[in-house]
């Protein structure tokens, strides 16, 4: 039995876990951004709440990058924290082992041991969500890669500037190479999650709409819409596509506020088919099972427990 936590920059969720399958939510806190000792407070509230033995491992899942050499993340939603070789401040602030991990990487491996992904060996994790995210298992084990940044195919490049409607109509994309937060320009994230719908929507028809509105409005019919989502597709299942070809995922669960709709990840799914390497008829782009709680899932698994 762990004590597990998945912490974003708006809440700390906290839970303990006998095994994957078997988790107890034990309550949510604010996420102290600003003060560190507060941060910590915060973890040792949701601790005493733990019917876990004292000194038994915590296990975190965590938004931001964790360089694997050295233990230290980045994390710019979470000021008090960024810089710091997290796992080790706080083993010693709690008197106990903690293990972390992103939350991304931990989505896609809660998907591959307990979700979608089980049976398969190579599982690519999507989030589609304010942003655009990803993690990477293999056999089991999440990738990190040097620095800690494997997965991260939000931020390679938007390569459509063409895109061809679903009425075999063509029609020229312009998209300006907007400025992403990681610090380059024109990156996939700037327009593939629910804020870059959103711009996308704007940009292509002069309308404002929430990415509720805009897939429901695609879901119904709407031409503006339609139009919208055909070029999201060409922006979206084209690098995703690309990822697929070089890891030769066998699974690609996709998690996130867009992947609510079905209809928008069937549709996705057919596109990244249609441009992968490997022709298959199964579907291989597939909503996340765990609609409930994957961080802390991922966290239970990365803590040991199966």
């Amino acid at each position: 039995m762990i004590t597990c936590l998945d912490i974003g920059g708006s809440g700390i969720k906290g839970a303990v876990a006998s095994s994957p399958r078997q988790i107890d939510v034990l309550g949510r806190l604010r996420t102290p951004l600003d003060d560190f000792e507060a941060f910590v407070r915060a973890i040792r509230e949701i601790l005493a709440l733990s019917p876990a033995p004292e000194g038994s491992m915590v296990s975190i899942a965590i938004t931001g990058v964790i360089d694997p050499s050295t233990g230290v993340i980045k994390c710019a939603n979470i000021p008090c924290i960024d810089g710091r070789p997290l796992a080790l401040d706080l083993g010693e602030r709690l008197g106990r082992p903690v293990v972390i991990g992103n939350d991304a990487d931990l989505f896609a491996l809660a998907e591959a041991g307990a979700g979608a992904g089980r049976g398969h060996a190579i599982v690519f994790g999507v989030i589609l969500g304010t942003g655009v995210g990803g993690g990477l298992v293999i056999d089991g084990k999440v990738v990190t890669g040097a620095g800690g940044y494997a997965g991260e195919w939000g931020h390679a490049p938007v390569a459509a500037t063409r895109v061809l409607g679903q009425a075999g109509e063509t029609f020229a994309v312009e998209l300006p190479r907007l400025a992403c937060g990681c610090g380059q320009a024109g990156c996939v994230d700037t327009w593939g999650g629910a804020r870059g719908l959103e711009r996308l929507y704007k940009h292509l028809t002069g309308l404002a709409g929430s990415s509720v509105e805009i897939v429901a409005a695609w879901e119904a019919g709407e031409p503006a819409a339609g139009r919208t989502i055909d070029a999201y597709m060409e922006i979206v299942a084209a690098p995703l596509a690309l990822v697929v070809n070089v890891v030769g995922a066998g699974c690609v669960p996709v998690g996130g506020g867009l992947a609510r709709s079905r209809a928008l990840i069937e549709r996705l799914d057919r596109e990244v088919r249609a441009r992968i390497l490997r022709k298959t008829d199964a579907p291989l782009v597939v909503p996340a099972a765990l609609e409930v709680e994957p961080g802390l899932v991922g966290a239970a698994i990365l803590g040991g427990l199966a």
